[in-house]
Parts: structure tokens; C-alpha cells; sequence
């Protein structure tokens, strides 16, 4: 495929932005699939400073390497949409690639990684009204418990008022719940034993004045047959920052995707920075687990 002109998105931006409200209401929407499975590649973490893959800490500081990586993903069969920040989006928008796509957009990134503040996870990226003006399909929420941190309940509160707001406009709330703590000043740690991933979905699934809308986004740990029992919520199933063999990582997607919550895959880093850097081949067995059958 040919490459992503950035050199021209900027001039685009500059000369005529415009075009941007335009190219959102001119845009094919995407058809859902009868069974609601989704395969979606995630793009968030710049706009919370999580860079780092595998221990590189700026692997995604490049704007165009990574646009060039979500264009092979987004281009191969079976993959059904994209969540990500709004300057990213709006760039795929621009690029044409995100006709008939799922589009999620992100909406808190304040909780920015390495900070005292990290668990202060406001809302500073897409707002329902916007959502639901541009045809997007729906909106992702980071919901971070922390016990010990005062900010948690201002969070979960901001989240109930997203779902509920969401739901209003027929948009999916995709909910990103951990338990989580602190283990230094400029560290946070997320808990992903079962029964921490369990007691985050239950606290979870009971944001908002209705649940009509809800997805969760859940990391893929030990007993996930029994973590996924907690609920009846679709479930989306998270990569996170790739460690370890990647086919032992797959192994342990398809797995859980054998669960009737689990309605899929949304995964960033792992396919768009995969060992071996073959993103095309890294997405084409994702999506084989997601959609048996899909050439």
C-alpha cells in the first residue's frame, strides 16, 4: 500500500481544517456483524505519554511510523475498526481509512503515565456530543480503582456520567476497569489476578443509569473463564504492553475467546509493534482468532 503523505495531512490542517468536520459527515459507516464479534486496533496511549513498547520508552514517539503501522492494520481483511485519540483519527479520517470502520473514540487521558496525578484520570479527549455529532460509534473510559487514592471516586463518577451519556445517543461505552495501586511515587501498578480483574468488572458494569450500551475492555489473565463469568456485559479483550512469546500470547487470546462474553479483540501494541515487526502477519492471526474463516 502506498504510504501516509504527513508532509500533506499538515498542510490540510493548516490550509483548510475544515475539512475535517466534512470528511466525518461524508464518511461510510460501518455495518456491524450479525454475531457483534469486533476486531479492533487500538491507538491511544500517546495522548497519556505511554510511548514505550517492550522496554523501548519512545517506540511510538513517531507520528508517521505509527500512522504507517495503523494503515497496514486497518487495510488487512477482517479488521473491523479503530479507538483512538481524536489527532489520530482524524488523521485516518483524512487518509481515507477509516470508511465502513468501527471508529471508538478515547475520552480520558488525563491520568498521564509516570505522574503524582496518574490516577487523576479526567476527561480530556472526546465528549458524547462530539461522538455522536461525527458518526462515531461509541467512546472508551480508563476506570482506574485505587482505594487509597482520593481521585477514584471522582473517576468513577465522571465514568457513570459517560455511560450514561453514551447510552442516551445509542453509543457504545466501552469501560476500561482496573483495581489498581500505587507502588511508588511515579509508578502505578495494575492488579490482574483474577479476583482483583473480577472485583474491577463488578464495579464496572454498575456505572451508569443503564448498562443498554456497555462493552468492557479486559486484560487477558490466569482463570479467564472464571474472570469473564462475573458478567454478562460484550467483553473486548486487551493486548497491553507485549512481553513474553507472542504465540504463547496468542494461545492465551484464543483461549478466552472461546468464552461467550468475550466478543472479540482490541489490541495496540501488540500488533502494531509485534515481534519481528510484521504488523500485517501479527494482525491476520488476531483476527483468525476473532473471525474463524475471514481470509
Amino acid at each position: 500500500m502506498n504510504r501516509i503523505d504527513t508532509a500533506a495531512l499538515t498542510r490540510r490542517r493548516a490550509v483548510d481544517p475544515s475539512e475535517i468536520t466534512r470528511a466525518w459527515r461524508n464518511r461510510r459507516r460501518a455495518e456491524r456483524r450479525e454475531n457483534g464479534r469486533l476486531m479492533i486496533v487500538a491507538a491511544d496511549h500517546p495522548a497519556r505519554g505511554a510511548l514505550g513498547v517492550r522496554g523501548d520508552a519512545t517506540a511510538m514517539a513517531s507520528r508517521a511510523d505509527l500512522l504507517q503501522r495503523l494503515a497496514v492494520a486497518l487495510t488487512r481483511p477482517g479488521v473491523d475498526g479503530v479507538l483512538g485519540t481524536a489527532d489520530i483519527l482524524e488523521d485516518l479520517l483524512l487518509s481515507g481509512l477509516l470508511e465502513g470502520k468501527v471508529v471508538l473514540g478515547s475520552m480520558n487521558r488525563g491520568g498521564l503515565q509516570g505522574a503524582e496525578f496518574e490516577f487523576d484520570d479526567r476527561w480530556t479527549g472526546y465528549d458524547a456530543d462530539t461522538l455522536a455529532a461525527n458518526g462515531l460509534d461509541g467512546g472508551k473510559m480508563l476506570t482506574r480503582v485505587c482505594l487509597e487514592e482520593e481521585y477514584t471516586a471522582t473517576v468513577l463518577e465522571s465514568s457513570g456520567r459517560a455511560v450514561t451519556a453514551l447510552a442516551s445517543r445509542g453509543l457504545m461505552a466501552l469501560v476500561e476497569p482496573f483495581l489498581s495501586v500505587r507502588v511508588a511515587s511515579d509508578k502505578v501498578r495494575n492488579l490482574l489476578d483474577p479476583d482483583s480483574v473480577i472485583k474491577s468488572i463488578q464495579i464496572a458494569a454498575g456505572l451508569g443509569a443503564t448498562s443498554a450500551y456497555t462493552w468492557l475492555k479486559l486484560p487477558v489473565v490466569a482463570e479467564m473463564h472464571r474472570v469473564l463469568d462475573a458478567t454478562t456485559l460484550p467483553s473486548l479483550l486487551l493486548g497491553g504492553d507485549p512481553v513474553g512469546d507472542a504465540d504463547d500470547t496468542y494461545a492465551q487470546w484464543a483461549e478466552a475467546l472461546t468464552h461467550p462474553t468475550a466478543m472479540g479483540l482490541v489490541i495496540g501494541r501488540a500488533l502494531l509493534y509485534p515481534e519481528g515487526d510484521d504488523v500485517a502477519q501479527a494482525v491476520d492471526t488476531a483476527v483468525s482468532l476473532v473471525h474463524k474463516g475471514v481470509a
